[in-house]
Parts: structure tokens; sequence; C-alpha cells
């Protein structure tokens, strides 16, 4: 090959490497949305930075909406709003599912690709579900509850009746309780998503003595136990348990000093981090039918459910994970 030949291939190779470079499957155009429960709470906050975090690798666009309040209504409106701005696609966590499944639904007919994350619509089209085992993360708690209380005491649990994560959680707690005759389940009062309604009945239980007296608090969703937390403080409570939900830093410093016994740690983070990938890879990558039934499709693109872990946090762990928290920022 004469000089000239090689200038032209090299000048050609490297167009070509140019071009390459300059080429890239996303752009911003790519709008993803997190719809969640409560943007509010250090919970989702923390979901929605692994979601742009791993928007931000791509180079798309990924927004979080949803009410500041627990408000499935206004979910759904939230939920409507995104689908109506025909997205890349969409992460929701269900506050409802009754409400959410129709919904979801419709998206899916309209062609936006929706998977559930956190809390989920089993029922609905959905592709897939992105999560903690909720059934797991109550059967651990549970476990650890029954070897705090030796087996015997009156247990209640603050929660929001119907959403399915939760509800899931319970019905994990009441396994492990079967096994145990002398726990009593005494009520399952629903905050109605305001966690100061927890810390206000939560200074009603303590007050019962007898053979009413509370022996344990369990906190099933992540806000109220550091409501409940406050309740045991301003009433001196000694002798009781309290496990609450996820490990956003004021939680975990109420674990370190005693207040609280312990916590259940899921990953919001991956699941918005997970989440967003899995969203870009259906549109990039999508299929012929996003409303088959893939639940039961033994060749199904997709897998029914991602488990992104579970773990409980107590007195031995705490200081390991609070210095994670706190360096993450999250």
């Amino acid at each position: 090959m004469n000089i000239w030949n090689k200038r032209a291939v090299f000048a050609l190779l490297a167009g070509s490497f140019a071009l390459l470079a300059g080429c890239t499957r996303h752009s911003k155009s790519e709008h993803y949305f997190l719809i969640a429960t409560n943007t509010k709470v250090p919970y989702w906050q923390t979901a929605a930075s692994g979601f742009t975090d791993a928007a931000a690798v791509d180079g798309v666009t990924a927004e979080m909406r949803g009410p500041d309040g627990f408000d499935p209504q206004a979910e759904v409106q939230e939920f409507r709003s995104a689908v109506a701005s025909k997205p890349a696609g969409i992460l929701v966590s269900v506050a409802d599912a009754k409400l959410m499944t129709p919904e979801i639904d419709a998206a899916i007919a309209a062609g936006v690709p929706v998977i559930t994350v956190d809390s989920d619509a089993p029922d609905s089209h959905r592709l897939y579900f992105i999560g903690t085992n909720n059934l797991a993360a109550g059967r651990l708690g549970g476990n650890h509850l029954a070897t705090a209380l030796k087996g015997k005491g009156n247990v209640v649990f603050f929660t929001n009746p119907g959403q399915p994560n939760l509800d899931e959680r319970l019905k994990g707690y009441k396994d492990v309780f079967s096994g145990y005759p002398g726990i009593k389940v005494v009520d399952v009062f629903d905050i109605k998503g305001d966690s100061g309604n927890a810390m206000d009945k939560a200074r009603e239980y303590l007050a019962l003595t007898g053979a009413q007296k509370i022996d344990a608090m369990v906190c099933l969703e992540s806000a109220s136990g550091r409501d409940v937390a406050e309740a045991f403080k301003r009433e001196h409570a000694e002798g009781r348990v309290l496990i609450a939900m996820d490990v956003d830093q004021g939680t975990l410093e109420l674990v370190k000093d005693g207040t609280i016994d312990s916590t259940i740690s899921q990953k919001p983070y991956t699941m918005g981090l997970l989440g967003l990938k899995a969203l870009d890879d259906v549109y990039h990558y999508p299929v012929k039918s996003l409303g088959a039934n893939y639940a039961i499709d033994p060749f199904a693109p997709f897998p029914a459910f991602v488990d992104t872990g579970v773990s409980l946090v107590d007195k031995t762990n705490v200081d390991t994970i609070l210095t994670r928290v706190q360096a993450a920022g999250k």
C-alpha cells in the first residue's frame, strides 16, 4: 500500500471514529417520570436521586412527581398528567391498587411503558415490579419482634391500609405471629397518611396499663417511626419495643440511642436506579406488545419481580449503616 492509500484509509477510519463518538442512542428529549406516593419524605427523595443519577449517566431527562403528602387520588392525577405528555416511560409506586390499575392499563394501551416500584399493582398490565419483597420484610420484622417479646405481648401497628406494600408487610408479621399464641395484635391503626396521627395515638397506647398494656409498636411505613419515637420520649416509655421502617438519618439516630429497637432497611436508591435503566431499555428495544400477559409467558422478555433486598438494622450494625447514609448524603 502506497503512502497515499494509507492516508486515505487513516482518514476514513478517523472519520468513522468521530462519527461513532458523536452518536448516542440517548437524548434529553427522552423524558422519564417517577411517580411517588409522597415526594416530601426522605425515602422518596433517595429513590429520586437513584433515578436522576441513572438519567445523568445516559444523558436523558428524569423527573419525580407526586403529591407532597399521602393522597392516592392526587397521585392518580400526577400519573395521568405524566401519561398525557407521552413520556419514554413511567416508574410508579402504587398508593392504591384499585385506583391506579386502570390508569396503568390505559398508559400501556397508549404505548407508554410502565414499571411499578416499591408498591405494586399486580393485576394491572404493568411490565413488572422492582422493589422489596414486602412479605419477607414483614416476616423479618416479625421474627425479630417475637424474639424481643419472648413470644408474648400485645402489639399495635401503624399503617395506611390499602397500600399494597404495607398490607404485604402486615401479612408477613401476622404470618410469624401465627406461630406464637402469646402474641396478640391489639390494633392496626390507620394514620391516614399523617405521621402526626401516629404520635398522638402512640401516646394513647402508652397510657394503657394492666392486661391492656401495649408491649410493642410497629411502623409499617417510613414517616411514622420518628413520630412514634417522640411519643416514647415524651411518655418516658420503658420496656416497650418499637420497630420502624427505612433508614433515613433521623430514624437511624433513634436506633442508635435506643429509642427505636430496630428498623427494616430497603433500597429506594437502587429501585430508582434500576427503574430508570429498565425503562430506558424498554424504550430503545421495544417489545411487540406492551399489553401482553408477560407474567405467565415462559418466554417473556421481562422478569416478574426484581427483588432489591431487605435487612434489619439494630444496635449491632446501625453505626455502619449511619456512616454510609451520611457519606451518601441521600
